[in-house]
């Protein structure tokens, strides 16, 4: 069965489907040309219907000025589309937005922000979290067992000391001798 796939080819040569091939790009170029011409004439056509040519050569001043003053109102207007397409428009992407994360909350993957350490006393946490009706401040170190150093340096070199002792006490041939003698004892 293998044999019989590999010994299928094209029907079509590699010249002739370069030809295809380079057809349809011209012919896709072609239409995206017609399209943009298309697309140039009707907002000529737009332009014509909204905004029509006016003749001012022969106007007099008072004509000059209400048609000044028709187009600011005009202008007026469309600003005021303008604004109000603009508002819907951003109204539209917050709510998108929200959406998209009450989606990503629901199916709970969230980026995570990313966290700032933050150096905080047990005061400040105290204030946070009980508010401003206990004012008790937490000295934790006065709890604290004070602890003598002299102390521990001594008690360091005593158990030292020992240990060498202990050390020196078991070496050589005695030392074996005694820890065979303590494990006989207590059974004789």
């Amino acid at each position: 069965m293998s044999e019989k796939v590999l010994e299928r080819k094209s029907k079509i040569s590699a010249s002739r489907k370069l030809m295809l091939k380079s057809l349809m790009v011209a012919k896709a170029k072609e239409d995206l040309e017609q399209e943009l011409v298309e697309k140039e004439e009707q907002k000529e056509r737009y332009l014509e219907e909204k905004a029509p040519p006016i003749q001012t050569s022969s106007m007099p001043l008072a004509e000059l000025q209400t048609l000044c003053e028709e187009l600011h109102t005009k202008i007026d207007v469309v600003d005021e589309e303008r604004y109000d397409i603009e508002a819907k428009v951003l109204h539209n992407t917050r709510e998108i937005k929200d959406l998209n994360i009450k989606v990503l909350d629901l199916r709970g993957k969230f980026k995570r922000p990313n966290l700032r350490r933050v150096r905080v006393s047990a005061d400040a946490i105290l204030c946070s979290l009980l508010g401003s009706k206990h004012k008790v401040s937490l000295d934790l170190r006065a709890n604290l067992k004070s602890v003598k150093k002299e102390d521990t340096e001594k008690e360091k070199t005593a158990e030292v000391s020992d240990w060498r002792k202990n050390v020196e006490a078991m070496s050589g041939m005695e030392g074996r001798k005694k820890m065979f003698d303590a494990a006989k004892g207590p059974n004789q």
